[in-house]
């Protein structure tokens, strides 16, 4: 019963993105370290009882063709976009400050829609977070002119200094496990060294890092790093915070909205920046909760019946 409760699990997990899995990726996702015959067993069973679908090469709660459609469509977008993301990657990374990039969000789980932009997770030197992010927003900005915005999404910082993400759950465990890193391998093996915890959720997981080159030399990025290895890089990182920080808040007290209808906030550090959590984490979390509670008691009832009857 543990492991059919864990493959529910997962898959109830990825049915709020109306996502199905093949079946090697309800193993990797799975919340406890199970035998690989155990686990094939278990997903017979679910699949004998009809709590669980194969729809072609895909598991889903749901026996809807269209989902797996739907996947299907957006895999092969999503292999024309990570192409795209990998030479604005090597744009990012010539930034000054800028250590690591990797895509995030939907496409780092080979995944684009009609809407989907490029979200990028950035890894900044120590202590100079939020001078890599205003030169990266300023050019940003730019993008803008010739619509090109939403290649650009760069919406999770962190630096060397505390690369370990304080929120600890299925979601950031599963965000962390599927970025793409594309610049900055070394770097990013310190990252996972110090996410380590995603294990504790995600125990079958691996840290994908071969993808990642090293970021190659820029003369403007050399520049602007050494004007600023100083104390005066120091108090215009602080600044540079403050000011950030003031604007975004300014943005959430107006009750702004970006384009998905998600209001803007931003939660600021020295260390990190990054999307409230209470905006979209927390209520997916607390979504996710909601309907795995829902599908244990539904499938529970149903093995009561069968037993019964039996």
């Amino acid at each position: 019963m543990c492991i059919r409760k864990d493959i529910l699990a997962t898959l109830t997990y990825f049915n709020i993105f109306d996502y199905p899995l093949k079946k090697r990726e309800i193993f990797i996702f799975l919340g406890h370290a199970d035998e690989g015959h155990e686990f094939e067993q278990a997903l017979n069973t679910l699949l004998n009882e009809a709590a669980v679908f194969k729809v072609g090469e895909f598991y889903s709660l749901h026996n809807n063709f269209s989902l797996s459609e739907r996947r299907t469509r957006g895999n092969e977008k999503a292999m024309l976009m990570l192409k795209k993301a990998n030479k604005v990657a090597a744009l990012i990374s010539r930034f000054p400050y800028v250590r690591a990039v990797a895509v995030s969000g939907s496409l780092s789980k080979n995944f684009a829609d009609d809407t989907a932009d490029i979200d990028f997770f950035i890894i900044a030197a120590a202590n100079r977070l939020w001078i890599a992010r205003t030169f990266l927003h300023l050019f940003k900005k730019l993008t803008f002119l010739v619509n090109m915005q939403h290649f650009f999404c760069m919406n999770y910082f962190v630096d060397e200094a505390a690369p370990e993400i304080v929120e600890k759950n299925i979601y950031t465990a599963t965000e962390i496990a599927t970025l793409l890193p594309l610049r900055g391998n070394a770097v990013f093996e310190k990252f996972y060294a110090a996410n380590s915890w995603t294990k504790d959720f995600l125990p079958n997981n691996y840290m994908r890092i071969s993808s990642a080159k090293e970021i190659t030399g820029a003369w403007f990025k050399f520049i602007v790093e050494k004007l600023l290895n100083n104390k005066i890089g120091d108090r215009l990182d602080s600044f540079l915070m403050k000011l950030t920080d003031k604007s975004w808040s300014a943005k959430t007290r107006r009750n702004k909205r970006n384009t998905r209808g998600v209001l803007m906030s931003l939660r600021a550090s020295k260390h990190y920046s990054k999307p409230d959590p209470a905006n979209f984490q927390y209520k997916l979390l607390q979504l996710y909760e909601n309907n795995l509670s829902d599908i244990f008691n539904q499938y529970e009832h149903s093995s009561r019946l069968t037993n019964e009857l039996l």
